[in-house]
């Protein structure tokens, strides 16, 4: 194949199109539902997904549910406003905190950051986790580590037990449960869909919460990476805030990228290394294009598979017994 640097370069007209049969037909047809309700977040998969969806099902069939908590960004907010205010849908703000607190979501995830920093206190400090290292710089497996920041903006940064990262991320996750629970009794009270807005990017690498923002009845835009989502945001004229916006988990109370967080390279690299893996590039090939090492390459192939690999459970149905 011809692989160069405008292989993930879409024909944004058509596919907009081909999205939009096949989510009008998943949506009446297949699920006998009269509308779409999308958790917008001011970021640009819920944006493309719910500028699809008005264009598809019309402004008046979609609700826009914000769901912000108190570590939430305000910016996305504003953002989120903003989008349905250009494409004419409904919006509804659902604030989580309190129902978060109660299942004690905070209280959990702070008992574990102590173990990491003893003199952690939310009231004084923000709190991330980063992985430390590019993926292709290193064959070795990402840890995690735990940032703090203080009103000042003194850091710290230590690497995380296992057992305090997975307490972590275990309550974390309550964040991502709670919205699901809301957006499917937005869905249900009106006989709608609940639409995902996971990419490929995410989805296959299992960037999302099983049963949490993994959970929804359609799932238009798992099949496309994440800089083939920017093509189709600018098409359908998704504002530009929004599209210049660095994507950000918007989970913990400090600032951090997706790339920080996760994926450990930027999204052209990452999703034209993995183009390249799936389509059986040669390492050396994909290099002379993406301006890399043949080893650099290399090492994003393995990283991207083992993710893929190792998060395949994220993706399975229940598992029943058959007799």
């Amino acid at each position: 194949m011809n692989f160069n640097k405008d292989s993930l370069r879409l024909d944004a007209a058509k596919v907009v199109e081909e999205l939009s049969q096949a989510v009008l037909r998943q949506i009446r047809v297949t699920l006998k539902k009269g509308g779409a309700v999308v958790g917008v977040s001011g970021g640009i998969d819920s944006s493309m997904t719910a500028a699809l969806c008005a264009k598809v099902l019309g402004p008046d069939k979609v609700l826009g549910v914000m769901m912000p908590e108190k570590d939430s960004s305000g910016e996305s907010k504003i953002l989120a406003e903003k989008l349905a205010k250009k494409f004419g849908f409904e919006t509804v703000v659902e604030e989580i905190t309190g129902g978060l607190d109660g299942m004690g979501c905070y209280r959990r995830r702070d008992e574990a950051m102590r173990q990491v920093f003893p003199d952690y206190d939310p009231a004084v400090h923000k709190s991330k986790i980063v992985i430390p290292t590019n993926i292709l710089e290193k064959d070795t497996f990402n840890f995690f580590n735990l940032t703090i920041e203080d009103k000042k903006g003194n850091s710290k940064t230590k690497r995380m037990p296992l057992g305090a990262y997975l307490q972590i991320v275990a309550a974390s996750n309550l964040k991502q449960r709670l919205r699901m629970t809301t957006l499917y009794y937005h869905a249900e009270k009106r006989n709608w869909a609940v639409v995902g807005t996971g990419n490929k990017d995410e989805h296959a690498q299992g960037f999302f919460v099983k049963y949490g923002d993994g959970g929804a009845d359609i799932k238009p835009i798992a099949h496309l990476f994440k800089i083939q989502v920017f093509q189709l945001a600018e098409y359908l004229g998704v504002p530009d805030e929004i599209i210049k916006r660095t994507p950000t988990t918007d989970t913990y109370s400090a600032d951090v990228t997706q790339e920080e967080f996760f994926f450990g390279l930027d999204f052209y690299r990452m999703d034209m290394l993995w183009y390249a893996m799936e389509n059986k590039v040669p390492p050396d090939e994909a290099a002379k294009v993406l301006g890399l090492t043949e080893e650099q390459v290399q090492r994003g192939y393995a990283n991207i598979e083992r993710k893929i690999k190792a998060t395949e459970y994220l993706r399975m149905a229940p598992l029943e017994i058959s007799q």
